[in-house]
């Protein structure tokens, strides 16, 4: 596409290509769950009425009948062979202990007993993650994609040849990593492992210099071993080169000291495997060698048996193999337990892939999206304010170090944790804060207000007023991602003009089509790289992180548009490959002030803004500050032009919620429907609870997601008697879906897009 067929917003240039994301299970899948007419008869009983008599006597049988029809239908969900691979793919020991006896099971008024029914509700949690969740991940959520093209009207959609044209089964870093630490035990291999110099310290001459503490004085040996110690040359290489030294005896203090770590370490990568198998076969130790590979290999069968599995029974035969060959091997759990510090690949391998739907859409679609202008404008605002905030401290913290000397990055960092964790963090709350303050003052949205509609032409200049034109703040600030939503009642709709789009989330200061999961789906990551330097011509630079770390770090969501050309930087995690060139271990590099800005002198002479040290700090503290509404009991619906921008959204007492509380379930339906009434939801909705992993889905017509989130809202009354979860009307609903198979069934779905600031900081 030529650069005069751009699409831009503004400032902000939108990429060519586009993630189209959907779930792999058609939309009206939920639907089934809603009884036909059962809503209604409920609906016949006023919220003052005795829920007693004959009128309920017939009431009570129907819904009896009812909840025996929905069991039969979550059985015929269940049965499905794609539900159960799905439910594999997730935990396939719930096939056993939670699937296989409720088929078993056979639905009458009679035996519906709370295991049942607790079986009934897991079946339908499942299947509402299935049907109407734009997740990414496996063939139940595979991710397709798009562009741009003039020459098309509204949207269209090529269908392909089936859900998926592509999948692959990765390993889970962990697994790899429990592998690595077996071998690293064997004496036998030892000597092949390269030792490495821990990032923060500093080799100058026969002085180590470590953040904090005063430089000590090394022999001349341990300097020679520490100074070889870069992560590449083996320790046999090192005892080589220097074969006067007792060269173990030298790394052990060096390791005991915690300068040094001599342990074989896995680069954080998608494909942790293929780092491990080329260490293995560096080995010049035939034996160890042997061993190593023969342990990596029989992994590796039980992946590509898992990978090639022809139906679920397969699939679940293929795991359980896996997991129990690399129990034999690691003596590790197959599994990981979920918690706090647990990243999402809780399995030994994980499945991605990619649809064979494909989408093209055009100026009707962009000219409805331009209302993104300012908002995205006032999301550089953010970023732009809270670096300002950190590179005020962090001048300061320089100025302290620059007063005894020389400062180097190692120092510098460490230095200002202290203002990551402190004044950034209480500068990130005040300025979400503010950021919904200065939009209620653009919006000027009224008390009580359901919706609210307003023209771009008539906030356009108070938006400028209130934010004004700054963005940026650090190169990663640059992009923004919104995640946009298409409502319409099919493409056609969308050619005539007949749509609405909706805006979902708009993650801040960052790029999201770059992580794992996105590129290693799309069909020419090269196109992505290209634009990748039209975006930074020039190199970048990037601070390693962790591989893993709680809920929002794994190697699915790892940034992998990392060029040849841009520098990385080791803070205080070494997770790069150490033979990577320009990655450099933040003792290594010098802080110093050019005209009143600090920047990072890296050892080749390049130089970059010392903010970006901090970007992936900066865009974890930004990436939840986008919220255009200060959060109260309700909200309404906000809609710019075409564009909404904010869905309706209720903050509501768990404890208040008295129906949860009725064991009856047909009372529960019925009360359930007069507190939907009385606070105005809409039939179809999303809850926020914070007691559940994730969002879920609620029908009000459904007795079985009536049920769930009644055990939600108890859940977090016993926990938080205050506690409130967030309902936000579901839009599009399940019928206002345009994107389909080959087949004609329709998903719901959304539009991730990428924006760039063409227009960066002073």
């Amino acid at each position: 596409m030529t650069e005069d067929l751009v699409p831009s917003l503004g400032r902000w240039r939108l990429w060519e290509q586009f993630a189209l994301r959907g779930p792999g299970f058609p939309a009206d899948g939920v639907l089934r769950l809603a009884p036909a007419g059962l809503a209604e008869a409920a609906d016949k009983f006023a919220a003052d009425d005795n829920l007693d008599g004959a009128r309920w006597a017939d009431f009570a049988h129907l819904f009896a009948d009812a909840a025996v029809a929905t069991a039969h239908t979550l059985q015929d969900i269940a049965r499905t062979p794609a539900f159960r691979e799905a439910v594999a793919w997730q935990n396939p020991t719930v096939l056993r202990t939670g699937i296989a006896p409720f088929l078993r099971w056979t639905p009458t008024a009679d035996s519906r007993s709370s295991m049942p029914r607790q079986r009934e509700e897991l079946v339908a949690h499942y299947w509402q993650r299935f049907c109407v969740k734009n997740d990414t991940i496996g063939f139940f959520g595979p991710v397709g994609w798009g562009r741009w093209d003039a020459a098309t009207k509204g949207v269209t959609l090529d269908a392909g040849h089936g859900l998926i044209v592509d999948s692959t089964v990765y390993w889970a870093s962990w697994g790899i990593d429990a592998l690595a630490k077996i071998l690293d035990a064997d004496p036998a291999l030892r000597e092949w492992i390269a030792p490495r110099r821990v990032p923060f310290v500093a080799l100058d001459g026969d002085r180590v210099r470590v953040p904090g503490r005063r430089p000590l004085a090394l022999s001349a040996e341990a300097a020679a071993v520490l100074a070889r110690c870069d992560g590449i040359r083996p320790a046999r290489r090192i005892a080589a080169e220097l074969p006067d030294t007792d060269v173990p005896a030298v790394l052990d203090d060096l390791v005991a000291r915690r300068w040094v770590v001599w342990r074989l370490e896995v680069p954080a990568d998608t494909h942790p495997d293929r780092a491990l198998r080329s260490w293995l076969e560096s080995v010049g130790a035939p034996e160890p060698r042997r061993r190593g590979l023969a342990a990596l290999d029989r992994l590796e069968e039980g992946r590509a048996r898992i990978a090639a599995a022809g139906d679920v029974d397969e699939l679940v035969e293929a795991m359980t193999g896996l997991e129990r060959t690399f129990t034999e091997l690691t003596d590790t759990p197959a599994v990981r337990e979920k918690s706090a510090s647990t990243a999402p690949c809780r399995a030994l391998v994980y499945s991605d892939t990619r649809r064979a739907a494909t989408a093209r859409i055009g100026p009707a679609v962009r000219d409805a999206l331009r209302p993104l202008r300012p908002l995205m404008d006032s999301a550089g605002w953010l970023t732009s304010r809270l670096a300002e905030t950190v590179t005020a401290e962090a001048h300061r913290v320089y100025a302290r170090l620059a007063a005894e000397g020389p400062v180097d990055l190692a120092s510098f960092w460490f230095a200002c944790l202290p203002v990551l964790h402190g004044p950034a963090r209480t500068a990130a709350v005040e300025l979400q804060r503010d950021f919904a303050e200065r939009w209620q003052r653009v919006l000027a949205v009224p008390a009580g207000a359901r919706r609210v509609d307003v023209r771009l032409a008539d906030i356009e200049a108070q938006v400028g007023k209130e934010f004004g034109t700054t963005g940026g703040g650090w190169t990663a600030a640059r992009y923004l991602s919104p995640d946009v939503m298409l409502a319409a009642d099919g493409a056609e709709a969308v050619a005539r003009g007949d749509f609405t789009l909706v805006l979902g989330e708009l993650h801040v200061a960052a790029n999201t089509l770059g992580a794992s999961l996105f590129t290693h789906q799309h069909p020419d990551v090269d196109e992505l790289f290209r634009l990748t330097d039209r975006d930074h011509p020039g190199p970048r630079l990037m601070p390693l992180i962790p591989k893993e770390h709680r809920a929002r770090l794994s190697a699915r969501v790892r940034h992998t548009l990392v060029r040849p050309q841009d520098h990385q930087v080791a803070l205080a995690d070494f997770t790069a490959d150490p033979a990577r060139p320009r990655t450099v271990r933040s003792a290594d590099a010098m802080v110093e002030e050019r005209e009143g800005r600090l920047v990072v002198r890296f050892p080749d002479g390049s130089e970059f803004p010392a903010v970006d040290v901090f970007s992936h700090v900066l865009t974890t503290l930004s990436m939840d500050l986008f919220r255009l509404l200060p959060e109260t009991d309700h909200s309404p619906r906000v809609s710019v032009d075409r564009l909404v921008i904010a869905r309706e959204t209720w903050r509501v007492a768990a404890a208040r919620a008295e129906f949860a509380d009725d064991k009856d379930e047909a009372r529960r339906f019925v009360r359930a429907r007069h507190w939907r009434t009385e606070l105005g939801l809409p039939r179809f909705v999303f809850v926020v609870s914070p007691t559940e992993s994730r969002p879920f889905y609620v029908d009000f017509d459904s007795p079985v997601y009536v049920t769930i989130l009644a055990k939600a809202l108890r859940r977090l009354a016993r926990k938080d008697p205050e506690g409130k979860v967030t309902i936000t009307e579901m839009l599009p609903t399940p019928e206002q879906t345009w994107l389909t198979d080959d087949e004609g069934r329709r998903y719901t779905s959304e539009l991730r897009f990428v924006a760039f600031d063409t227009e960066p900081s002073p």
